[in-house]
Order: structure tokens, then sequence, then C-alpha cells
């Protein structure tokens, strides 16, 4: 997390990708004295057609403006995908700017109104993953999907959200990349910045993941979580921007074992809906 703190985020980046490439992905024989992991610096300039003094320069933040050229070639070495491509794009695209005054999260009135009459599990969520308001479903669903909770702090930290993901690898390592996402440029933000530190010194989990710089969207798609009454649970997943904030709606397959599952389930759960959030995301993780 150095070189983020000292503002070269760019250069820590491509290092992070550097040494997740193998020599034998990228087409080199792979050597018998290899001190560092994935590719050497000279390698990577080679392959990527730039002098080895010039990528030195940017791994170490003495050159923040490559060319969209090199960038290119850079991206095409590390085996980036597209989401990849265009982060590393953003890094080197970065420029100083003004400090931006922090907004509350805010979910509108009719977005409680929807979650009051969703029949599914539904909740909100802020930008740092934190619960800002959820409909009596997905309480039932999860507990840790209360107002208050932050999504990212309970997987990593929380027993039973850990029992309770059929694959916590695959979670943890989709969530602290699209986190990484998420913040972008936006690296002193408060709540990016106390949620990272959190995190970081809590679970050694997130340091090896936060280390690799990985980079996607968390988006739409399926998911298999084990619910301690009912049993496993086969859910689609979808995440609807309104305004500033996330709806997420989890929805089982018509007519399939979940969804005779969550109908049970919501038989057996209280109807009251669930109290919003602490005015603002600073607030909202700590209940």
């Amino acid at each position: 997390m150095k070189d983020e703190e000292s503002g070269n985020r760019l250069g820590g980046y491509l290092r992070a990708r550097r040494e997740l490439v193998s020599p034998a992905q990228a087409g080199l024989p792979p050597g018998g004295n290899r001190r560092v992991p994935g590719l050497r610096r000279e390698e990577v300039a080679l392959l990527a057609g730039i002098s080895p003094d010039y990528y030195l320069r940017l791994e170490r933040g003495r050159d923040k403006n490559p060319s969209p050229q090199v960038l290119a070639s850079l991206a095409r070495v590390l085996r980036l995908d597209d989401i990849e491509r265009t982060y590393l794009l953003g890094l080197a695209a970065t420029r100083p700017r003004a400090p931006r005054r922090m907004r509350p999260e805010h979910v509108p009135a009719r977005v409680h109104e929807l979650l009051a009459h969703l029949q599914i599990p539904a909740f909100v969520e802020g930008r740092a993953f934190d619960v800002l308001a959820s409909n009596p479903m997905a309480l039932a669903l999860s507990p840790r999907l209360r107002p208050g909770q932050n999504r990212l702090r309970s997987l990593l930290l929380d027993p039973e959200e850990q029992a309770f993901q059929q694959d916590w690898t695959r979670a943890t390592a989709d969530f602290i990349a699209a986190l990484r996402t998420t913040i972008g440029d936006d690296t002193d933000n408060p709540r990016f910045v106390e949620l990272v530190g959190e995190l970081a010194l809590s679970s050694q989990r997130f340091r090896t993941l936060w280390a690799r710089h990985d980079v996607r969207a968390l988006d739409g798609g399926t998911t298999t979580v084990h619910h301690p009454v009912v049993g496993d649970l086969r859910l689609h997943r979808d995440k609807l921007p309104v305004d500033d904030v996330i709806l997420v709606v989890y929805y089982p397959d018509k007519n399939s074992d979940s969804d005779e599952k969550l109908r049970l389930l919501a038989a057996l759960s209280p109807t009251e809906p669930a109290d919003a959030a602490p005015e603002g995301p600073a607030d909202a993780h700590r209940a």
C-alpha cells in the first residue's frame, strides 16, 4: 500500500500485475534463477517495445504521463482484460484535483416505498458496500443486511457470513476487486480511507487481495448461499443504480426449489420494515 500512500498508484498497479504474469504466459522460457514472481521489469519492457529505463521510471512514479500507445502495449503484455485496461488508462489520466465535498449517501423516499412492496430480498447499498436500507426479506435472508452493516466487513470478519457464502474465496476476491474499481481516483474519500485502513489492519485476506490490485465490476450474477434455516439457496443478483446509491435484489428461478424455500422463509419471518441507516456512510458502518 506504500505506492498508494505516496501517490504512485500507476507504478503500484504495473508492479502488481507484472508479478501475476508467468514467463510461460508471456511466451518466455521460465529460466533457472528467478528472484521475483512473474515477469522481470526488463522482460515487460522488451515485450512492450519500450526501454527498460523508461519502464523503470513508470514503476517508480518518475513518469506519470505514458502515451496511450505505451499503455496499450503494457496492457497486452500484462494480459489485462477490458475492465483492467480501462482502469490502467484511468490511473495514467489521473490529474491533481481540488478536494471534493463529501455528500451523505441518501436513499430516496420512493426507494423506501419500493423496498416495502418487494416480496424478494432487496436492500440499498452505498459505494463502500454500506447497507443503507433493507426490506424484511433481506433480513430474513441475512441479518448482516441490516442498515448500518458493511457487506465487505461482514464477509471478511463475520464467521456467520463466511459460513453463509458457498464460495467465500471467490466472494472475497470479487468484492475487494469491485471496491478498488469503485474507488478509482477517489482515494481521498474519507469513507474509503477508513474502510481500507480498518480491513488492512484486521484481515490478512484483505491485505493479500488488495496487494494484487485486481479490478472488476460486481454487477449481476448468480450465487449460492447456505441459509441456517432453509438450507442452500440459488439466487440471481441484480444491482440497479438509483441516484447515488445502488438497489440490490436477489431472486430465485420461478417454481424452483430455491423459490419454495424463499416462500417458506417469508412465512417464518416478521414483516416489519428495517430501520434506515444512520445519516451518511461515515456512520453507517458503526452499527
